[in-house]
């Protein structure tokens, strides 16, 4: 098992904390040294008191989805021989309402450009094949409960993925490898499986 860390660090600053007129402002700093300005979304938290140049937690969980989603296809895509050139994807998370009546990202979209070289392109088939691998690989993908697609564009380089409908990985599907079967029974998946007993 792996340990993957964050510093999240925050100074007050605003005339009057108790009647929330004090910046969100914030870093986050990672162990490979990177530090990232942060703040809330200013559709949440109108300026001055957030920043809209800075990264929001949702903008940052919509990139680790499609982030980790990339890294996942690309494997895939390596081993079964295919050669990328260049993947972009212009993801996007939606806000909602669950039923308690909370705000949370109920569903994201990714809609990768994926340029391909050599002799071996993928088909639609193919692209399909490795989508749904890497979502059911993905390590986000498996920690998450939003739902969520992929979206092809037409015009990708020589081949585009076909849409995939996405939906949160089960247990049964679960792709972490090397698990015990005592570490597997404290795991939460997303979709409270309990059958692992």
């Amino acid at each position: 098992m792996s340990e993957h860390k964050a510093t999240i660090r925050w100074t007050c600053n605003g005339p009057d904390f108790l009647k929330g007129r004090y910046s969100r402002e914030h870093t986050w700093t990672f162990d490979g040294g990177v530090t990232v300005p942060a703040s809330p979304a200013p559709s949440v938290v109108p300026a001055p008191w957030s920043n809209a140049a800075h990264m929001d937690p949702e903008e940052a969980f919509v990139a680790s989805i499609s982030s980790c989603h990339m890294l996942t296809f690309l494997w895939f895509a390596a081993k079964a021989g295919f050669t990328a050139e260049s993947y972009e994807d212009e993801a996007v998370g939606v806000m909602a309402k669950n039923e308690r009546g909370a705000m949370w990202v109920s569903a994201v979209t990714l809609r990768p450009r994926i340029a391909w070289s050599g002799e071996k392109i993928p088909t639609a088939a193919d692209l399909d094949h490795l989508h749904h691998r890497a979502h059911e690989e993905c390590f986000i993908a498996n920690s998450i409960r939003t739902s969520g697609k992929v979206e092809a564009p037409a015009d990708v380089e020589k081949a585009a993925p076909p849409s995939v409908a996405w939906v949160p990985p089960t247990s049964d599907r679960v792709g972490w490898k090397g698990l015990s079967h005592e570490q597997l029974r404290d795991v939460n998946f997303a979709d409270g499986d309990s059958r692992l007993t």
